[in-house]
């Protein structure tokens, strides 16, 4: 029974989690995804990044059946995946300088595109980094983050802004490097659950929430384009039938804007 109580709790904390963001976040949202529309419009081309499980929401909007084709993961080596052995390097790697100019030099980022970068804490050096570069190469940027992990009530940093500190040399976080910030409304610490008997606190939504808020701009981005009297480039799923047919038309047709086929 207590751990049918337990889920159910979960469930009721992620659901309120996901009634903040839609109210809280609605004008974020629509904002992200005109941004995006302006990009596909104009012939530029969509990433995403994300580091640890951070990198789940950003893989979540590639090459996915409902989502758009243009969509590319701007994947960081050794980051983008718990399957980096030994895990806790991936972690190691976030605190790194330098790493994030370094892809983003090779990869095919240019003036006029979006790169979505999703980061809870948004204090680790990588998304910092990334942000600040993108934006310097002439990128707009959107920021998915945890805005409580810069302005929370923990100790406050030695830059003065609270929360938890920065670990980028500027003492700044994700938040303040990009176009449009899309706050997911988790707690500093990503555990939603406490219960008699268990030390550490539990049940992340993060993924939950962050992945929400991806749809949902998607969609955004979708609807506005299509108000425009633009076709949204989506994909259909493969074990539909004629699903295979439609994305190789779509892929054929943007295939300049498409990397994860290369």
């Amino acid at each position: 029974m207590g751990e049918s109580k337990l889920a159910g709790q979960f469930l009721d904390a992620a659901i309120g989690l996901l009634e903040r963001v839609r109210d809280e976040e609605a004008a974020g949202i629509a904002a992200a995804g005109a941004a995006i529309a302006d990009t596909v419009a104009a012939g530029g081309r969509l990433f995403a990044f994300g580091a640890g499980h951070s990198s789940l929401a950003a893989q979540d909007v590639v090459y996915r059946a409902g989502g758009l084709a243009l969509m590319n993961l701007l994947a960081v080596p050794g980051v983008v995946g718990v399957d980096v052995m030994p895990a806790t390097l991936g972690s190691a790697l976030e605190r790194v300088d330098g790493l994030a100019s370094a892809v983003l030099d090779s990869s095919p980022a240019r003036s006029g595109d979006v790169l979505i970068v999703i980061s809870l804490s948004g204090r680790n050096a990588l998304p910092v980094e990334m942000a600040v570069n993108a934006r310097a190469l002439g990128l707009k940027v959107i920021g998915v983050t945890s805005v409580a992990y810069a302005t929370g009530t923990l100790p406050r940093s030695p830059s003065g802004t609270g929360g938890t500190p920065s670990r980028h040399a500027s003492g700044t976080y994700l938040k303040d490097h990009c176009d449009i910030v899309l706050d997911s409304k988790i707690a500093v610490g990503d555990a939603e659950l406490t219960a008699e008997g268990i030390e550490a606190p539990f049940a992340p939504a993060s993924t939950v929430v962050t992945s929400a808020l991806m749809q949902a701009t998607m969609a955004a981005a979708a609807g506005e384009l299509a108000a425009r009297g633009i076709e949204p480039p989506l994909l259909r799923s493969g074990n539909v039938d004629g699903g295979h047919e439609w994305n190789g038309r779509v892929m054929t047709e943007y295939a300049d804007r498409i990397f994860y086929r290369r």
